[in-house]
């Protein structure tokens, strides 16, 4: 059987369109050209465009009027959160804010996991940080420090902290696999985010911000130096 490609036509239709939003190209507030216009322009089916159209509707990038046309979203006033993907595909400058939110996020959420986490939830924090030292490769690394992360902002007993942590992660996503040098020795990466965990097994608030904002910043350090490293 034939292997797939990688990028279909509407994956790389969408991708084209958003780095014409995002350059200006289509201005923002303007209205796109007729669909006949534009699939004629890009090379591709009404079909294909419509679907490129719907996933970037879905990012925050377009909307649709019924009857009337496409528009540009004013995505810098009224976009959220989500479009952070987007954004940081167009221009890896974006990582940057997005780790500064990050250590400020995290550093909070793993105080308030100091204050409020259960027995069971230290219990599982230390579990999920065993499984950063037995992961097998950077990637899996990774992955499994997500997870910590993960499990904070449910000791939190917040229900936003555990969404925010998943549109932070999730926002630089895109680059995931140029930022792995952190993870590379997992036993490193176990021994660098322990002392978040103790802390929270302590319930030291204080002690919990401090570790969370050295661990984020040690690991920002790492990953932006492999990003400038890498381009």
């Amino acid at each position: 059987m034939e292997a797939l490609p990688r990028e279909t036509v509407v994956d790389a239709l969408e991708g084209r369109l958003r780095e014409d939003i995002l350059n200006g190209r289509h201005e923002k507030g303007s209205y796109l050209p007729p669909e006949r216009e534009l699939s004629e322009g890009y090379g591709v089916t009404r079909t294909t465009l419509k679907h490129a159209f719907e996933r970037l509707v879905q990012a925050g990038l377009l909307e649709t009027r019924h009857g009337v046309g496409t528009r540009v979203r004013d995505y810098a006033r009224l976009g959220g959160a989500d479009l952070l993907p987007a954004l940081i595909r167009h221009s890896p400058d974006w990582l940057r804010e997005v780790f500064e939110v990050r250590r400020g996020i995290g550093s909070l959420i793993a105080s308030r996991a100091a204050a409020k986490a259960t027995v069971a939830q230290v219990a599982e924090l230390r579990e999920l940080l065993a499984a950063v030292r037995e992961a097998e490769g950077g990637a899996r690394a990774q992955l499994a420090d997500i997870e910590v992360h993960r499990g904070l902002a449910r000791a939190t007993g917040n229900r936003v902290y555990v969404l925010l942590t998943n549109t932070l992660f999730n926002a630089y996503l895109p680059l995931r696999g140029a930022l792995v040098a952190p993870f590379s020795d997992a036993d490193a990466a176990c021994e660098r985010l322990r002392p978040v965990v103790e802390a929270v097994a302590a319930h030291d608030e204080r002690a919990a911000h401090s570790a969370a904002d050295a661990y984020l910043a040690a690991t920002e350090r790492i990953m932006l130096d492999e990003l400038g490293a890498g381009r």
